[in-house]
């Protein structure tokens, strides 16, 4: 899942990047937009992560 979110964000920057660069707002936006969703799925990702790893490690 990880490497789906780093995907996002790479595309998200890529978006933001040529929106910027072709003066298109609603591209740029889109990509700002991605590059969040990815980011904030990550930080879901691993807090899930770390919520399971406390779990397995009190079940012992």
């Amino acid at each position: 899942m990880a490497e789906e979110d780093k995907k996002e964000q790479t595309k998200g920057n890529l978006k933001e990047t040529i929106g910027n660069a072709t003066g298109d707002k609603n591209l740029e936006e889109e990509g700002k937009k991605d590059k969040t969703a990815g980011k904030a799925k990550e930080v879901v990702e691993k807090t899930k992560d770390k919520a399971n790893e406390m779990i397995d490690k009190y079940k012992k």
